[in-house]
């Protein structure tokens, strides 16, 4: 009978000094079938909407996902009025084979199956199941969105409701209004919605890019937006988003989303008092996702690379062996592409405490979503067609988003800069589930050399072990000596009297009070 295993990431959720909590395959070993497994970490660091998820053998396909809110602390205050309330809402496509079936067809190089629902909250469109955000008139809603689809971008409205733009993966961005909004896989908004609309029932729509569908498609999520005292159901069309082949618009849209420089957010200091207008670089990485065949199988790589899991978790080995028999640093190359397609275990160097610039680059038709784990990342530009150190000109370094998931567009570029401030071993991957699934992913390992816990913490005290690092053996318990009888406690009782002079003896039955 196959066994099932199981890991869990927190998608945007930083993990600081603490990569042994990270819940993906280079840092945690699996959780084996029938048992558990407890995370524990902090996210003092951190403000704001993000999700979890199964992280290995394309689990997130089959469900077992949901949101995580990290609040401001009261004494730093969110730079926009105090909601009426709030909603989480988790959008995602979903196939209607189970995720095994999907699974086995990915490893035979059938890539025919495709999602054939859109979910909102679990749920498939109305009028089928009836999804609802119950508001009341004249009132302010928070809704933190996040895509947890498994492979396309969506574009979400409300049926004549404006949003506005005010946070996305732990940043509070400058506050923009906005129709609609595009969300790529992996990424979180939160937005503002004013109910100044007259009492009825509203559609709520989230709709896939560069995918082809009519209104009624079960490809399109439908849920409502019902006025507590309203008697009028939703009617009419549902609101028309964008075109969704239309890239300019996502493009324009993205590059509009800035960094609130004058908001604190987990620290009283404003979140701009970190400008990247002046930083040196210490490093920079070009990654190009592409798809090959290896071994007449097709595989979605990196830099011609297709990551190869091995049965050592990446940090487990780096600690104990240091990578010995797992994985070889810097052994693939991090600005260009190796010669020939290939399968490996793709780890590079990062420089501890170092600005680095990550290039992704799309060589392929649909839109992708890149995810570093362990940092957000300022995203300073987009472009199309080939990257060259030229186009750092056209790059915004004033009010960069940080973020931790950004998409790439078809045949163009992104780039971003992150500050390597989080020693540890950090995933760096597709958010596209089968493009991860099959091998678009590569892990950054920044290393202090200093052994001090306060800069990395130790492994925890329930670490899992696997592959070659087997658990240490349990300490041998220490001998408990033996409690002492009565009467050797009467003998040594007699003996401290005596000694004392607090008694005299006379023989071994009897004793007399001493005279002062």
């Amino acid at each position: 009978m196959p066994m099932t295993f199981f890991m869990s990431g927190k998608n945007g959720i930083q993990q600081r000094l603490n990569s042994w909590q990270d819940g993906v395959s280079g840092t945690n070993c699996p959780i084996q079938p029938g048992l558990n497994w407890t995370y524990v970490f902090t996210v003092k660091d951190q403000i704001g909407t993000f999700s979890y998820f199964p992280s290995i053998n394309f689990q997130k396909a089959g469900g077992a996902f949901g949101p995580i809110q990290v609040n401001n602390r009261v004494v730093i205050p969110i730079p926009f009025p105090k909601p009426r309330g709030e909603f989480d809402l988790l959008v995602g496509d979903w196939y209607n084979e189970s995720f095994k079936d999907v699974r086995s067809s990915l490893r035979k190089s059938h890539f025919d199956l495709l999602p054939k629902s859109m979910l909102l909250n679990g749920r498939s469109r109305y009028p089928q199941s009836n999804w609802t955000i119950v508001v009341e008139e004249d009132e302010t809603y928070l809704i933190r969105i996040s895509n947890v689809g498994t492979q396309w971008s969506i574009n979400f409205r409300i049926q004549n409701h404006q949003m506005l733009l005010v946070e996305t993966e732990g940043s509070y961005t400058s506050q923009i209004m906005l129709d609609s909004i595009d969300i790529h896989v992996g990424q979180s908004y939160s937005v503002l919605i004013t109910t100044n609309q007259p009492e009825a029932d509203y559609y709520i729509v989230a709709s896939p890019k560069m995918v082809n569908t009519s209104e009624s498609s079960s490809l399109v999520g439908v849920g409502v937006l019902h006025y507590k005292e309203s008697t009028t159901p939703v009617q009419g069309p549902l609101p028309v988003g964008p075109d969704p082949f239309d890239v300019n618009f996502s493009v324009n849209q993205a590059k509009s989303i800035r960094w609130n420089l004058t908001a604190g957010a987990a620290r009283p200091n404003p979140q701009g008092t970190f400008n990247v207008s002046n930083v040196t670089l210490s490093q920079t990485f070009i990654l190009q996702g592409s798809l090959a065949e290896i071994n007449r199988v097709v595989r979605y790589t990196v830099n011609n690379v297709s990551y190869h899991v091995p049965n050592t978790a990446l940090k487990l080995a780096d600690y104990y062996q240091n990578g010995t028999g797992t994985y070889q640093l810097d052994a693939y190359p991090a600005n260009s592409s190796y010669p020939i397609a290939t399968y490996g275990t793709f780890v590079v160097s990062g420089t501890h405490n170092g600005w680095l610039e990550i290039v992704f680059k799309n060589n392929l038709k649909d839109i992708d979503s890149w995810h570093l784990d362990g940092f957000g990342f300022y995203v300073v530009g987009f472009g199309d067609g080939e990257w060259t150190p030229d186009v750092r000109s056209t790059y915004n370094l004033y009010d960069p988003v940080v973020r931790s998931t950004v998409q790439v567009y078809p045949r163009g570029w992104t780039a971003v800069y992150a500050y390597l401030d989080n020693p540890g071993m950090w995933n760096l991957r597709s958010q596209i589930l089968k493009h991860w699934y099959l091998g678009q992913e590569l892990y950054i390992r920044v290393y202090d050399p200093d052994p001090n816990p306060a800069k990395e913490h130790e492994p925890p005290s329930n670490l899992l072990f696997c592959g070659s690092v087997i658990p240490p053996p349990a300490p041998k318990p220490t001998p408990v000596p033996p409690k002492p009888s009565p009467a050797t406690i009467i003998s040594i009782n007699r003996w401290w009297l005596v000694n004392m002079g607090i008694f005299k003896e006379h023989d071994s039955n009897t004793m007399t009070k001493a005279k002062k």
